[in-house]
């Protein structure tokens, strides 16, 4: 088996933090490292539970630069040395077999350099956590698919822009040489930048525009931990909606060269993702991804802005 490491960036979570590195230390095929970002240094909550943690097996803690997760899972890169590198997210419990899994994905193609798999709830306890569930789809289905821009080309007319099709960050998986390739994550998008989200799908959109194939492996599972909050439900719709546009708008930047492909599927999109809600989906909850979506190029650009002043 090819060997693997694990970036887990974290803030201010030292529970949620403990039980993903229990998971993590239980795998059927060992990680090599894990690498602990900590995105809020300074406190001795998160060093302590990494300290508890490396005792039963090959953890890292690692101070990250406090400015969104995009950096962070940059920040861990240079901390690695394995041919794989795996991510997930401090509020998901990962299957015993979750990183036997993601290697096999690269096993199916010589082609594959990213696989992601499947997002399960932790528990759906609370109406927000079913409200979110429905929303968010991180649960891709059971069958393995693979991605490309010819033979693998799904019938979807927005193909590649919905590169949320592919997975989500808090369980993907890169080969070492395509994030050299890419150099890492964009550091203007993500949670905890103006942004508020969209690296991973930047990420998977340019695994597929390099020639490379992304595969969706249902067999690797993790149970993410929906916030029970309802109050804080909108804020996070809200920013999907802000991460979502970021991101295209920029994939637009980079790559001018699909703006004309992009301008005539507006309508499409725009039908698309008024079809895409539940049908229960609560009014107040969808003005607000209108309005994130309204505020992500203006954010992006600024997020852009900042991080080329502190370039």
């Amino acid at each position: 088996m090819t060997a693997i490491s694990v970036v887990v960036a974290t803030r201010n979570r030292p529970r949620e933090l403990a039980a993903c590195l229990r998971s993590l230390l239980l795998q059927t095929c060992p990680a090599e490292r894990i690498v602990v970002v900590d995105d809020a240094p300074g406190g001795e909550l998160t060093p302590a539970v990494v300290a508890r943690a490396a005792v039963e097996g090959p953890v890292r803690y690692v101070a990250g630069p406090g400015r969104g997760l995009a950096a962070a899972h940059n920040r861990a890169l240079p901390e690695v040395a394995t041919p794989l590198v795996a991510f997930t997210d401090d509020d998901v419990v990962a299957d015993e077999r979750w990183l036997e899994q993601l290697a096999g994905g690269f096993a199916t193609s010589p082609s594959v350099a990213c696989v992601t798999g499947r997002i399960v709830p932790f528990e759906l306890a609370t109406d927000a956590q079913a409200v979110l569930d429905r929303y968010a789809r991180y649960d891709k289905g059971p069958a393995r698919r693979v991605f490309d821009l010819d033979a693998h080309r799904p019938p979807d007319p927005l193909f590649p822009f919905t590169a949320g099709t592919f997975g989500s960050g808090a369980n993907m998986a890169f080969t070492g040489a395509v994030l050299d390739e890419l150099g890492g994550f964009d550091p203007a998008l993500g949670a905890g930048t103006r942004a508020m989200g969209g690296d991973d799908l930047a990420a998977f959109f340019e695994v597929l525009q390099r020639g490379h194939r992304p595969v969706y492996e249902p067999a690797a599972i993790v149970a993410h931990r929906h916030d029970r909050d309802g109050r804080a439900l909108g804020r996070q719709v809200y920013g999907y909606g802000v991460g979502l546009t970021a991101y295209l708008t920029k994939c637009m930047l980079d790559r001018p060269r699909l703006w004309p492909t992009a301008l005539r599927q507006v309508p499409t999109a725009v039908a698309f993702k008024r079809a895409s809600l539940p049908a229960d989906f609560p009014p107040a909850l969808a003005r607000a991804e209108r309005r994130g979506m309204l505020a992500g190029p203006f954010a992006y650009l600024a997020s852009r802005r900042s991080c080329a002043r502190a370039a």
